[in-house]
């Protein structure tokens, strides 16, 4: 058996070395030049340095992110505090608290003023059982009171960055699942995590290195221009470089984007609403005591990310600032930066990253159109934190996406050709 893996971002890579280290012979195929997908880095000119392209956290609940790095060896290259704590700066008024969860699951951190937000009562939390319930194809504003304390100075930056849409207009469930999966296990299940020293050397060179050695084949800059479909399975992948014929015991993971997806597939039912990311790099060496992680209430940067050698704003949604001139955009940024750590002077070098599509829309709308793993063609298998994980676009959602096209694929009878016949 072989399985042909069509995409090297997060959930094909995950696809991938699932299948590879359990012996089966993987070819994975890339259009890029590089892998990663949207989780990449690389080395900016102008500022002389190596970037990701994003700020992309995950957290120590992320149980499929601590599955994929042991399994290619990379287990150290997450890093972050030793307790949960989550600073905020509010740039209105100038005043900054510390959110500080306790480690265990009974959430008393809540009865103390000093480990909860300023201005909440712990009855202000039971909104977080709330929306831990199931509430299937509804908003989050629709289950909570988007309004208060709590919401502002918690809830709404969270889920933003959860969700990357608006958190009024979001899916609660889909919120729902975060909070089950980190909050409400306890603190130590929603420590903040950070790749070290860049996602490249933390998520995708270990795990090409991994593959390599269990003898995978990597094509890079191979675009599949087309499937060849009979019947009730995939007979043929039609690249650029030529035709390959698939043997009738050989699968096929897709793990593309869901345009990709949709363009190979017509009729497939995909995401088709998006919503766009931003990350500002400013070669900056931040001065000591700085948090490695800084919430901001009030402001356009919404979070602040401390490297050795920079300082990185991330917003999430920010459909609104694409358009927005660069050197003005970078002068509100940097004015952030500079209110919320005390620094002085004009902006240092910077560039500004956008995503456009970084992540579908995570509304009750277009929950309802992310397609499951497991298609009409027996040999087919989908892959991407745009499928049907029960999580929104991120990280975890992409790794465990890939982990379960693959378990798709381990399933097929052997000889696969027999189930064709019949």
């Amino acid at each position: 058996m072989r399985v042909h893996v069509i995409g090297a971002g997060l959930a094909g890579l995950s696809a991938a070395v699932a299948l590879a280290t359990r012996g089966i012979p993987v070819e994975l195929s890339e259009a890029a030049a590089q892998a990663g997908g949207r989780c990449r880095s690389y080395h900016d000119a102008r500022l002389g340095m190596m970037i990701d392209n994003g700020n992309h956290l995950v957290l120590s609940g992320n149980a499929a992110v601590g599955r994929y790095l042991r399994a290619i060896g990379a287990g150290d290259r997450l890093t972050g505090p030793a307790r949960p704590e989550f600073p905020f700066h509010d740039l209105r008024s100038g005043k900054g608290w510390t959110v500080r969860p306790n480690a265990g699951p009974l959430p008393w951190w809540v009865l103390h003023p000093g480990r909860r937000v300023p201005g909440t009562q712990p009855r202000d939390y039971l909104a977080l059982a709330a929306l831990a319930r199931r509430h299937p194809g509804k908003r989050i504003g629709e289950v909570l009171p988007c309004q208060g304390p709590l919401w502002e100075r918690l809830l709404h930056p969270f889920l933003l960055a959860a969700l990357n849409t608006a958190p009024e207009e979001g899916t609660a469930d889909l919120a729902g699942a975060v909070i089950r999966e980190t909050l409400a296990r306890g603190g130590q299940a929603s420590l903040p995590r950070i790749a070290t020293p860049s996602l490249a050397a933390a998520f995708v060179d270990p795990a090409l290195d991994r593959l390599r050695l269990a003898g995978a084949t990597l094509r890079l800059g191979r675009r599949l221009r087309a499937l060849e479909l009979e019947g009730e399975r995939v007979a043929a992948l039609a690249f650029a470089d030529g035709t390959v014929p698939l043997a009738p015991d050989e699968a096929l993971v897709l793990a593309v984007p869901p345009w990709v997806a949709q363009d190979l597939l017509p009729g497939l039912a995909a995401p088709d609403a998006h919503r766009a990311i931003l990350n500002a790099h400013f070669r900056l060496a931040p001065p000591p005591g700085l948090p490695p992680m800084l919430g901001l209430i009030g402001g356009t940067a919404e979070w602040i990310f401390a490297f050795p050698d920079r300082l990185s704003v991330t917003i999430s949604a920010a459909d609104s600032l694409l358009d927005m001139e660069t050197d003005t955009l970078i002068a509100r940024l940097w004015a952030d930066i500079a209110a919320a750590h005390r620094l002085p002077g004009p902006p240092p070098p910077c560039r500004v990253v956008k995503e456009k599509r970084a992540t579908f829309a995570a509304t009750p709308a277009q929950e309802a159109r992310r397609p499951p793993a497991r298609t009409r063609w027996r040999n087919l298998f989908l892959a991407g934190d745009w499928t049907a994980t029960g999580l929104p676009a991120t990280i975890e959602g992409a790794l465990r996406s890939g982990e379960t096209a693959a378990a798709l694929a381990l399933s097929l009878p052997q000889p696969a050709w027999e189930a064709v016949a019949a």
